[in-house]
């Protein structure tokens, strides 16, 4: 697999982040996740629905995993998140084979990406400041919330 540059990161990264700004106004957790195959086609994408759907399981790397549908491999893809991923999405990229991770953003939450990469997956974090200000400004207005999600 070759090298992601960042250009193209960037790119996708956009994709998962107009899926976190749907969240709120739903009512919702502003997440957002993307699945791109090898060929940089954009298999699923998604956003944390598990305030909309009442469903706890549905963080925004399940949304974008689910609307991909089934794959013979998912080797070669790449998850594009808007924040690092929960243990539980981590989990979803090593049970599955992803290969690559791109995380908008750590500041507001460090997930499971150090033990994706410590695995053999490749990661890529953009520190992206949108990413970060949307994290902070949900957190700040939502802190019971933003503690359910995480498992607090």
């Amino acid at each position: 697999m070759e090298p992601l540059d960042e250009a193209t990161a960037r790119t996708w990264l956009a994709t998962a982040l107009e899926e976190a700004r749907a969240g709120p106004a739903e009512g919702g957790i502003p997440i957002g996740a993307a699945l791109y195959g090898p060929d940089g086609a954009l298999l699923g994408r998604g956003r944390n629905r598990r305030v909309q759907d009442g469903d706890p399981s549905m963080h925004a790397e399940t949304a974008a995993f689910r609307a991909a549908g089934r794959q013979r491999s998912y080797r070669g893809t790449t998850m594009v998140t808007t924040l690092s991923p929960c243990w539980y999405c981590s989990g979803l990229v090593r049970q599955f084979g992803i290969s690559r991770v791109v995380v908008g953003e750590a500041v507001t939450f460090h997930g499971g990406h150090d033990w994706l990469a410590e695995h053999g997956v490749e990661v890529v974090v953009l520190d992206d400041p949108e990413c970060v200000a949307m994290m902070r400004e949900f957190v700040a207005r939502n802190p019971e919330l933003w503690g359910e999600d995480i498992g607090k």
